[in-house]
């Protein structure tokens, strides 16, 4: 296995941070940049990519893809689009080149929520990031669900989240970028 080229690792008090941090994220982003998002359901995935697309400069109106699997927004300036791909019900990575995103690859930054596992073979350099939501000093799985499966929460926005952002790839071994070195 390789090693990531780093790993960050931050923590938002709410959406508005969450956003935040994501908008402070895409100003170090270029054109066929890979962010691929993990977290359970609820935990910010999509407020996430808000923040990302207003940092890009993107068309507003950034809501879940989960029913048309891709989302693209253009950015209103010079800088790339925005490419928001839903991957939960997609199961495997034959499923994700079905969708053609080497069509866009090149030219946006691609978010693929769920993609983990499924989406390494499109590029060689990626931002893993995953957001989990603590619940009473532990995370609480969802109703009827085995302790050790994915966890739900109430859509609750202003909660405490954990962010970790692991780069893999050349694009990546330089270092973190300047806009994720300071709290």
């Amino acid at each position: 296995m390789i090693r990531p080229a780093w790993t960050v690792e931050r923590q938002v008090r709410s959406a508005e941070e969450l956003k935040e941090l994501a908008r402070r994220l895409a100003v170090d982003l270029l054109a066929g940049d890979l962010l691929v998002l993990a977290g359970e359901l609820g935990a910010g995935k999509t407020t996430f990519t808000q923040g990302l697309g207003r940092g890009l400069g993107v068309r507003e109106g950034i809501i879940s893809p989960t029913f048309v699997l891709v989302r693209q927004h253009p950015n209103l300036g010079d800088g790339p689009g925005l490419v928001h791909v839903d991957a939960y019900r997609l199961d495997s990575a034959a499923e994700i080149d079905d969708l053609d995103l080497e069509a866009t690859l090149d030219t946006s930054v691609t978010v693929i929520e769920w993609g983990a596992d499924r989406v390494e073979h499109l590029t060689a350099s990626r931002l893993d990031i995953a957001i989990t939501r603590p619940v009473g000093g532990g995370l609480v799985p969802g109703p009827g669900l085995d302790p050790e499966s994915p966890v739900t929460f109430d859509d609750d926005a202003d909660e405490l989240r954990h962010i970790s952002i692991t780069a893999h790839g050349p694009r990546w071994s330089a270092g973190q970028p300047a806009s994720l070195l300071l709290d």
